[in-house]
Formats: structure tokens, sequence, C-alpha cells
């Protein structure tokens, strides 16, 4: 999903679009639309990429555009960091009358999959210790079938299946006699407790998700005024399969308000979300999502929190945010699309509201316990926001298909070792 060849491609025909007239009429598309692209690309958190998508867009004969009535995305990703990404996803709005329904099905893999420990600063970060201290494995299957419906012009009642088959285990890598004692964290965890035998290997999560949604935007994928805001609850019984069941609620507001029509705008997400009971620790690092689109992991990388590591803040219950003003400086048409080209400068942050266990250290523990590493584990400070700034770029292609190229940087370096992060990625993130 980031594309630098894609990139390559569309700085090229700027040169083209520069001495085109602005005031050009915006194509108004029918019928299907289409894109294929090798993926060469990059992101702080996984590497180098390399892999292909398509994505395919049907507008139909009119009066759809610029929203589609259904779209396909099919994805097949390689990072060098150990991790490869599948994706076949689906969203269509007129096959059900009245209804929209989205299906998604997800195979990951992740040699390196970072893990930085629970309840955010309460478990700290030491910079100089080699990143394999800091990683495990995870294997994951993921599905989801998700309906929305319409109760009045801009509400509606939303419902879904996900499931999730985790198959962790710890980081096998030579760097690991880097790591003094060749112990890695999630080992740690394992070793003191603060992780259950009964599910450091993995498990099944297996839920139902039902809420209400309220959606005004003028545009789904690029808008530039009104309100979407989402609110729902998840429920994870034993009896579907889920291995320790759990409730989960969530609520989330977005809001886009036009400085200067649609080429300066103001936009914001405030997020909490939180679980009922005690889940699997495998469960918690995940953005929710019902409807369309799908479940994003990691709180800390592009997709929450720009400019902190991937899956820095984990706990029982979170809360984050993202300020972003767009300016969209350039619209044109080439080769019969409709191109713009915008920049954008955010403010992000996010924070655990409610621990997820204790996983602090009791210094009277006998003197056989390595010295070094009760005392990293124990090094903590009490939790407030991690907070982190940046800026980037957007080429959006037909309101629809975006390219985003982003840096942030942690102002805290307990949350960034590197400072910042570069992302090259798809969408806005909301």
């Amino acid at each position: 999903m980031r594309y630098i060849t894609t990139l390559l491609v569309l700085f090229s025909l700027v040169f083209n679009a520069w001495g085109q007239d602005k005031t050009e009429k915006e194509i108004v598309k029918k019928g299907f639309s289409f894109g294929g692209f090798p993926i060469v690309a990059f992101d702080q958190d996984k590497g180098f990429q390399l892999g292909a998508l398509a994505n395919i867009y049907d507008f139909g004969k009119e009066g759809w555009y610029p929203n589609p009535r259904q779209q396909l995305y099919v994805e097949a990703s390689w990072f060098t960091k150990g991790s490869q990404l599948y994706v076949l996803s689906y969203d269509n709005r007129f096959l059900i009358p009245g209804v929209r329904f989205s299906f998604t099905a997800q195979f990951s893999i992740e040699k390196a999959f970072d893990f930085y420990g629970f309840n955010g600063y309460q478990s700290s970060y030491d910079a100089s210790l080699p990143t394999a201290y800091y990683k495990m494995s995870r294997m994951m299957p993921y599905g989801k079938l998700d309906f929305t419906g319409r109760i009045t012009d801009h509400f509606f009642w939303k419902f879904g299946y996900h499931f999730r088959y985790f198959i962790l285990n710890e980081y096998t890598n030579d760097s690991l006699h880097e790591v003094p004692y060749g112990k890695t964290l999630f080992a740690w965890y394992k070793d003191l407790g603060f992780i259950g035998a009964d599910e450091f290997k993995g498990g099944m999560t297996s839920a139902w998700r039902a809420g209400l949604s309220y959606d005004s935007r003028d545009v789904e994928n690029a808008p530039s005024r009104g309100v979407w805001a989402d609110a729902f609850m998840e429920w994870a019984p034993k009896w579907m399969g889920t291995n320790k069941p759990y409730g989960k609620y969530y609520a989330v507001l977005r809001q886009y308000f036009p400085l200067n029509g649609d080429k300066l705008v103001f936009a914001y997400r405030a997020n909490v979300q939180g679980f009922l009971g005690k889940p699997a620790f495998y469960a918690l690092p995940f953005e929710s999502v019902l409807g369309p689109g799908f479940d994003r992991d990691g709180f800390g990388g592009y997709r929450t929190i720009r400019g902190l590591m991937r899956n820095r803040i984990q706990g029982q219950a979170i809360c984050y945010f993202n300020t972003e003003l767009r300016w969209r400086f350039y619209t044109t048409r080439v080769l019969n699309q409709n191109l713009t080209f915008g920049a954008n400068a955010f403010f992000d942050g996010g924070r655990v509201l409610k621990n997820y266990g204790d996983v602090s250290v009791d210094p009277s523990w006998p003197a056989t316990w390595p010295e070094r590493f009760p005392a990293q584990l124990a090094a903590g400070t009490a939790e407030r926001f991690h907070l982190a700034a940046g800026g980037g770029l957007r080429f959006i292609l037909n309101k629809n298909f975006i390219i985003a190229v982003d840096y942030g940087r942690a102002f805290n370096r307990q949350d960034n070792g590197k400072g910042g992060s570069l992302y090259i990625n798809t969408g806005y993130l909301f």
C-alpha cells in the first residue's frame, strides 16, 4: 500500500499538468476505473516493501461519482523486515437494496512484529538495546463481513462479524546474540507472568459488532466538509470460539471544516476504545473498523499516531487524536483523469486510559534474576500523552485513489528511538 513507483509517475505528470488551465471543469467519471501498480515503497516500522496491487472502482452510469458504487482491492506485499501481507477487500452499495456490505480476507506474516510492552510509558523503551529485543513473531489470518443500512439521510446502522486467528512465537534471528541474555521483551513478559501461559502461543477471536454511524461528508475518501461519527460495541463470546471472551466499546468523532472551499480544510479525529473483561493480550493492538475498510493493527504508526513506533501504546482502554490542516494547492486534468496535488501538516497524540494489568517489577525479587532486565522493566514512568507532529504530500486521483507521503516526529524519544518516521502509503487517515 505504499507506492514509490506510482509516486514517480505522478511527479512526471505534474510537469505536463502545470501548464494546463486550472479552471477546467472536473470530469464526472462513469463506468469502471482500474489501477494496477507494482509496489516499491518504504515504511519505517516494516522496512522496504515489494509487491503489487490492483484497485478497481465502479462509478456506474451516472449519479454515483465521486463515491464508487462498488470497489475491489487486492494486494500482495513483502517487506525487508520479515513481513508479508495479502489482502482481498470488496465493498458494494447496490447489490442488496438499501444495504451496503463489505468483505475482507487478509493474511499476514510478521517475523519481526513490534512489541514494546503494556501501558505506555509504564513500559520503558531503551533505545540503546538492539531492535531484536523489541520483536516477536506473529502469523494471522483475518476475515470480516459487515453490513450498513440507512436510517435517515445521514444516519446509519451497522452490523458485522470479525474473525482472527493468531499464531505467536518468540523472535528468532541471528541478531538475538546481541541481546543480553539472548532474551526478548516478549520472552521476559512470558517468564514474569505478564502474558499468561494460555495465550503466549496465540489463539482465536470471533466477534459480532453492532453500532450506529452519522456521516455527512461531501466526498467519502477526500472530504472537505461534514461530520463522520461512529459508536459500536463488540462481543466476542467463548461459545463462538474466542479463547478469552471479552466485550469492547468504540467511539470516534471526525469533523471537516472548509477554510477556503475545498482548497484548505481543517480536519480532526478523536477516538476512545476499551475492553470490558480482560482479553488475551494479542487482541489489544487493533484499530477497530465496522463497515467499509478493515482493522489496522498498532496504536502508533501511520494509521493511528504518526511518528510513534508501531504498537507503542497498548492498554485495557486507550484514546488518541489527530489534527490535520489539508491544503490542495493544484487541481488539473491529465489523461482524462482528475488529478489534485496537496500538502498537509499534522499534530497527533494518544495515551492509555486504563492499564492492562501491572507490568512493574518488585525490586525485592530473588537476586537470581539477571540484574539489568528487571531494572529495565521497572524503569517506566507514569503514563501521559504520547505526542508527535509532522507534514506531508498528497496526490489524489479522481477523489478516491490517494497516495500519501508523510514524515512524523515524536516529541519524546521514548516513543521513537530514531526521532521520526517516514511513511509512503495510501489515503487520508480519516
